[in-house]
């Protein structure tokens, strides 16, 4: 039976289509423009131009950047949060580094601060200091930012916030992607704004910022022909998808009440079932709900549960897969406590795109009551 409720569907309107239009009347169709401009301008509008921005292909090109221009090379160490997608580690190892993994805390689910001083501590008894940190905002959560910052500033190592999941997400009013040296997003067609694909770098450090444009238009020299002294990339995002973008930020506020809208519709019909839990907010955190995530009591609940979804034709998706349990990082180094992996067998995400009717939020939580 094909898929008729999806997990985490683009949802556009009318201004989107607008910016595009104006694209192909002007015919704009590149990998620079207006739009690009003025996708950037929104976002830097919406962190009240405390940060500058470089909207790219990718969440995954961002990050890639991030690592160069923090100088992380063949050979470094780069500590990893386990608990997230493989595009939070994969760049580690475009660049010949090596990713070290970092199992969660219970609370928001993401990165420990005590393992990772663990593995920092570990690396420095060694001879050898992580290059970078990267720990990510996962399904829109803060992860513990006056820890993990602290701990950054502590050992003079840099930190790489993936905001990838968290756009609208804050922590004490602060919004995420500002809390590292770097921050990351993702606009990729299941986030809670789209570009079809894309994603964008935000830093501080404006000079970060166009260091990365150079990077991401193949690294061209300041010359009439073409020279390069470095190499480069093709990463900048096109003038259309930017259009899409451009629209789309003007309706963030709305995507991100209507997820965490889901959310509390689930937590609330499904409150009196003992063997279903949800992560709560910590006090000082807001969470954008991007993914409404449950946990059960077992592995064999959860599959209950999701085989049961997707037989009526309901898309729904275990946690993410720790990275240290992924084969292609089967050798790496890794701290871990078993948070990660026991959140992965138990837990499952639900539909939870911004345009879920009501009547569909009720059809999936009668189905999991008859499933339990």
């Amino acid at each position: 039976m094909p898929i008729k409720i999806y997990l985490s569907p683009p949802h556009l309107g009318s201004n989107e289509e607008r910016y595009v239009l104006q694209a192909f009347e002007t015919n704009w169709i590149a990998p620079l423009g207006p739009n690009v401009n003025l996708f950037e301008d929104k976002i830097g509008d919406f962190y009240n131009n405390k940060l500058h921005c470089a909207v790219l292909s990718s969440g995954t090109a961002a990050i890639h950047l991030a690592l160069k221009l923090l100088g992380v090379t063949h050979g470094d160490d780069v500590l990893c949060q386990s608990f997230t997608f493989a595009a939070s580690a994969n760049p580690i190892t475009y660049l010949g580094a090596n990713p070290i993994f970092i199992d969660s805390e219970e609370e928001t689910w993401n990165i420990s601060p005590e393992l990772l001083e663990d593995a920092i501590e570990d690396g420095i008894k060694k001879g050898k200091k992580a290059k970078a940190i990267v720990a990510v905002d996962l399904y829109g959560m803060p992860f513990k930012v006056e820890e993990i910052t602290a701990i950054s500033q502590k050992y003079n190592i840099p930190l790489i916030e993936d905001s990838a999941e968290a756009l609208g997400s804050h922590f004490k009013n602060t919004k995420c992607g500002s809390f590292g040296e770097i921050g990351i997003l993702s606009f990729n067609g299941n986030k809670i704004i789209t570009t079809s694909g894309g994603g964008a770098l935000l830093a501080k450090d404006k000079n970060l910022v166009q260091k990365a444009i150079h990077l991401a238009t193949q690294a061209r020299d300041q010359a009439p022909h073409y020279q390069h002294s470095e190499i480069g990339h093709n990463y900048r995002m096109s003038n259309v998808l930017a259009g899409i973008g451009a629209g789309q930020m003007e309706v963030l506020e709305k995507r991100v009440h209507a997820r965490r809208r889901n959310f509390e519709f689930y937590k609330d019909a499904l409150k009196s079932i003992s063997s279903i839990s949800f992560v709560d907010e910590p006090e000082g955190y807001f969470s954008n709900r991007w993914l409404t995530c449950l946990l059960t009591d077992s592995f064999e609940t959860r599959e209950k549960i999701r085989t049961n979804l997707l037989n009526k034709g309901i898309e729904s998706r275990p946690l993410w897969k720790p990275m240290h349990m992924q084969p292609v990082f089967s050798k790496n180094q890794k701290y871990v406590n078993g948070v990660s992996e026991d959140l992965f067998n138990r837990g499952l995400c639900l539909p939870s795109g911004s345009s879920l009717e009501e009547e569909q939020l009720v059809n999936i939580v009668n189905l999991i009551k008859k499933t339990i």
